[in-house]
């Protein structure tokens, strides 16, 4: 559960990270949060590798949830566009972070066996 958490974490770190650099191009003061909000995103995504999480799953899930946590919220707080196709596209991200876990757990059972 703890890999998890800190998965969480990596992600929310991240989709700070990435919102801030929006807002410092107006005010450089956010820079600040940037960086923390990256330093932070490494510091969860380690961590989460050391309860045991593989790379591949650890990584695309990371990666896939923050640019659609990203996408999502610059629309509601940047008032940027988010088109149908755009929506679709986050769609097909959650469907592939669910499709890494399902076989990530698939591939975890048949060591198990082995």
């Amino acid at each position: 559960m703890k890999k998890w958490l800190f998965l969480v974490g990596a992600i929310l770190s991240e989709a700070a990270g990435s919102l801030s650099l929006k807002a410092a191009l107006d005010h450089p003061a956010w820079y600040v949060l940037v960086a923390a909000g990256f330093v932070s995103a490494f510091l969860f995504l380690s961590l989460t590798l050391r309860q045991g999480m593989t790379l591949g799953v650890a990584y695309g899930i990371w990666g896939a949830s923050g640019v659609a946590l990203t996408a999502v919220l610059s629309a509601i707080i940047f008032g940027e566009a988010l088109t149908p196709v755009m929506l679709a596209g986050i769609a097909l991200i959650i469907l592939g972070v669910l499709t890494i876990e399902l076989g990530s757990q698939r591939a975890a059972k048949k060591r198990e066996a082995l």
